[in-house]
């Protein structure tokens, strides 16, 4: 079909609803489905090969995730993000985060959380030299994993909840300045604030980390 973005083009019969999840997730967060962009349900449904009603459940969750906003009569169209946007949302970022950092600072035994953390940064610090999908991999599974060794589920789904919007972030900002937040030694520097174990300076570590990778985004 002439123009359909790839990652639409059909689905297997397993899990549809979370096939056309991820395929729709990935066509926005990739650019493929532009943002301010008006989705039809008719058209979309006949591209992956399945109902309308499947494709609404998606949908709604998309909108969940802040991909996708309703207009009048509920039409829904690809998420435009701008500066204020940005910034809010890297501000919910570090509240989180530092969360994370101080938590993390406060475990008796930070051995298998630092242990963990350098592997992150290892797989940051490998993907320099691959795809750029890669390196945006790499860079958001550091930031997931600060988060998921807290052990703090609402924690974990809070930041989970803003994966899409940060991606969408990096997509305003166009991909050059996107890769400049994800510095290895940026990434290095949080995690010796949390091997310090001093919380006040892991907190003020990762606030000024995405201060400036705000900063950077709407630049």
């Amino acid at each position: 079909m002439a123009g359909v973005p790839a990652t639409l083009l059909g689905l297997q019969k397993k899990s549809l609803r979370e096939q056309a999840l991820s395929a729709l997730r990935t066509a926005i967060t990739s650019g493929e489905l532009e943002p301010g962009k008006h989705l039809v349900e008719t058209e979309l449904s006949d591209m992956l090969q399945i109902s309308r009603g499947t494709l609404r459940e998606a949908l709604r969750q998309l909108e969940q995730e802040g991909l996708l906003s309703s207009g009048p009569r509920g039409r829904l169209s690809v998420r435009h993000l701008d500066a204020k946007e940005i910034r809010d949302i890297f501000g919910v970022r570090a509240a989180l985060e530092s969360l994370a950092a101080r938590t993390l600072c406060e475990l008796p035994d930070r051995v298998r959380v630092i242990e963990s953390l350098h592997q992150a940064i290892d797989v940051m610090e490998a993907a320099e030299e691959a795809s750029l999908e890669e390196r945006i991999e790499s860079d958001m599974e550091f930031h997931r994993t600060l988060c998921r060794l807290t052990g703090n589920e609402t924690l974990l789904h809070s930041w989970n909840s803003l994966e899409g919007s940060i991606r969408m972030s990096i997509m305003f900002a166009g991909l050059e300045r996107g890769v400049r937040n994800m510095s290895v030694n940026r990434h290095r520097d949080i995690v010796a604030a949390i091997e310090s174990g001093d919380a006040s300076l892991a907190s003020k570590t990762i606030t000024e980390h995405m201060d400036q990778a705000a900063d950077n985004l709407v630049a």
